[in-house]
Parts: structure tokens; C-alpha cells; sequence
């Protein structure tokens, strides 16, 4: 089995899909691996320790993608309409894994069944224990949410913790955490190691053990016994009068933050409306927001994808892929969330063997065959 390891294309995105350390475990199970010429140096990756774990370098993707069975990638391929055909390359009958965005990518998805590429979304694996090693989502998202609280501490035009001085005490800042998924968690731990005082907010009543195991206050609205949470651990889109309460829950708690962090997302949805308009116009003068959501729509509606926007000196900050910003430690991560979602795929002579039935490969297979056939995107198979 001969697997490509490709540099990625989409601006911003620092990130690979394999390391040194991932390309040595492939070539220990008889795989071959070709990698295109600095794929890691925006992680920090030389071509050298790649090519010291066992890797051939090649100088152009055209000649790592020669002969591939498996194509390695961070984000769905490019195709022309986008600057670059990267689908066009991909060899016909070659298997793909990766952060697909399925939804957000309607004709790549299309044009990659039309290559008859075997594709696999990473962010559509279930939610089961066998999965866990796999998980790309939450080993992104884990990281970004560390990230976003120290990009708002150097926003912030006060300090993090309170401190004792001989001119007077400085109040410790206060972060409201908005969705306690796997980078609310984080945030929550970040902004309390830092000293903050931390409150957060989730529609799941489940998630307040671990939300003050951490250090915070887990603030909700009484869900009256409706099921706030999906069967794969996700939250629900909530009934009308819920949404009301909530809003005026957010709406106080916001007002009283310093740092307002968001992270609400409803698979395959627009992002959920936490902060509107009206209650960053009641925050204070130099309050940060940070919205996670904003590559989904935004969990506040003034957010926009890469840019920081000041409404009454409130800082409204939308982020472009902030796992892509410590791409060395996401890269490692993430590349160990690949080999154990291939490694069952690995036959023990090298060669690819896929078991077509298994719940992990169900749900996650995007394309196979020349069609589109997840269930959850009839829509892109009839264009």
C-alpha cells in the first residue's frame, strides 16, 4: 500500500496530515509512504526527519499522488472553481481521509465522487470508545480552545488574576464560556489556570460535573426534562420558549464577563445565536469575544471569519482555523488520529484491506464508488 502525504493548499492552513513519527509507524506495518516536499515545514516538520522515518520525498504532489492508494490530508481537496484542482490529481480508485466539511463543501463532495475516490470525513466518525484515538474533532478542538483564551488575555486591557499590590488590588477578570464541549472544557481550564474567574453555560445539564470539576460555575436553564443531548453526545437544537430563557440567561451573565468565549456548534446546522447584537452593545468598554462558531456562522452575528471587529470597544474576534496556529502540536495530534483510524485498514502483508461493515467505516464514508452515499447529504448526490 502506497500512501501520499500532501502539502496543504488552503491559505492559512499551517497544519499536516502525517509526521515523522506517523510515517515510521505506517512503514512498521509494510505501508510505503510518499510525502511532498516540505508538507511539515509550517509545522515545524523538515523533509529530513521525514525522510529518516522511512518516507520518499517527492518535489511536486503529482509525483507523491503517482500510484497512491491512500491520500493523507488536513482539509478537502481544492477544486477548480477554488484556485487550484487538487480533486483532478487524486488517483482514480485512491482512498481519502481528512476534515472534509461535507456540508460547508457541497461540489467537492461531488466532484470527488465523479473521480471515483473512496472518501472518508473525519469529523463524521461516531462516538463510540473504539473511536476515541480517532477523534480529530476533539484533539483539534482541544487545542483551540486553549488558544482562544490566551489570544483574548492579550486582548484584554486588563490582567487575567487578581493581584495584590502595594497600590491597591487588581480584580481578577471574568470569562463566561458559552457551549462546554471539548474546547469550552479547555477554555474553562485555560482561563482558571490563568486566574480568572470562570462561569459557563451548555443546554446539556450533563456537563456541569465537569465543568465545576474545573474550577467553574455552570450556569442553565431548566430544561423542564426536555432531552438537551443527541444519542452521539452532541447538543440539541432547543425548543422556542428554551431559546427565550437562555437569552436572557446569556444575555445578564455576558454583561458582567470581561471574556466571552463561544463554541456552540449543532452538527451539519448553522451555528446557534448566543450573542446578538444587543447584548455586546451591554458588555463593558474593552471586552473580548472570541467565536469559535464564526466558521459555522458564528455564535454572534457581528462575527466575521479572520477579522476583529469593534462595536462600542467591544472586541469581536473570529478566527480562521485556530488549530492551524500551533500546527506542531495539532499536526502531531492529529496525525496519530489518522494512523489509528488506518491502522485496522492495514492487512497484514502492507496492502489495504477495508471491513466495508464496520460501524467506524459506515459512518464515516463519504463517497465510494463514483457516488455519494452518506445518508446525511442526499442533497449534495442530487446536486
Amino acid at each position: 500500500m502506497r500512501i501520499a502525504v500532501l502539502k496543504e493548499l488552503r491559505a492559512g492552513e499551517n497544519r499536516v496530515a502525517a509526521t515523522p513519527d506517523s510515517v515510521k509507524r505506517f512503514c512498521a506495518k509494510g505501508a510505503t509512504v510518499a510525502v511532498e516536499a516540505e508538507a511539515g515545514l509550517s509545522s515545524g516538520l523538515a523533509d529530513q526527519a521525514y525522510e529518516a522515518a522511512g518516507a520518499t520525498l517527492y518535489q511536486s504532489a503529482e509525483g507523491a499522488l503517482e500510484g497512491a492508494d491512500v491520500v493523507l490530508k488536513v482539509r478537502c481537496p481544492m477544486i477548480e472553481a477554488e484556485g487550484a484542482d487538487e480533486v483532478a490529481r487524486l488517483p482514480a480508485g485512491s482512498l481519502l481521509v481528512g476534515f472534509l466539511n461535507p456540508h460547508g463543501n457541497p461540489d467537492n463532495v461531488r466532484a470527488l465522487a465523479a473521480q471515483n475516490v473512496t472518501a472518508f470525513a473525519v469529523e463524521f466518525l461516531p462516538r463510540i470508545s473504539r473511536a476515541q484515538s480517532m477523534d480529530a474533532l476533539s484533539s483539534q478542538s482541544n487545542l483551540a480552545g486553549y488558544k482562544a483564551v490566551v489570544d483574548a488575555a492579550a486582548m484584554l486591557p486588563k490582567a487575567m488574576p487578581m493581584m495584590m499590590t502595594a497600590a491597591g488590588t487588581v480584580a481578577p477578570a471574568k470569562v463566561l464560556v458559552l457551549g462546554a464541549g471539548v474546547a469550552g472544557l479547555q477554555a474553562i481550564a485555560t482561563a482558571k489556570r490563568l486566574g480568572a474567574v470562570v462561569s459557563a453555560f451548555d443546554v446539556r445539564p450533563a456537563v456541569r460535573e465537569q465543568v465545576e470539576s474545573l474550577g467553574g460555575r455552570f450556569i442553565e436553564v431548566d430544561t423542564a426534562g426536555e432531552d438537551a443531548e443527541t444519542e452521539g453526545g452532541y447538543a440539541r437544537e432547543m425548543g422556542e420558549e428554551y431559546r427565550r430563557r437562555q437569552q436572557e440567561l446569556i444575555h445578564d451573565a455576558a454583561r458582567a464577563s470581561d471574556v466571552v468565549i463561544t463554541t456552540a456548534l449543532i452538527p451539519g446546522r448553522p451555528a446557534p445565536v448566543l450573542v446578538p447584537e444587543a447584548t455586546v452593545d451591554a458588555m463593558r468598554p474593552g471586552s473580548v469575544i472570541v467565536d469559535l462558531a464564526v466558521e459555522a456562522g458564528g455564535n454572534c452575528p457581528l462575527s466575521r471569519i479572520g477579522e476583529t471587529i469593534v462595536r462600542n470597544a467591544v472586541q469581536v474576534v473570529g478566527p480562521r482555523n485556530l488549530p492551524g496556529t500551533l500546527s506542531h502540536d495539532t499536526s502531531a495530534l492529529y496525525a496519530r488520529n489518522l494512523y489509528a483510524f488506518m491502522e485496522p485498514l492495514i492487512a497484514d502483508d502492507g496492502g489495504l484491506n477495508v471491513p466495508w461493515d464496520d460501524p467506524i467505516i459506515t459512518a464515516s464514508v463519504v463517497t465510494r464508488e463514483g457516488a455519494v452515499v452518506h445518508a446525511a447529504l442526499e442533497d449534495h448526490a442530487n446536486g
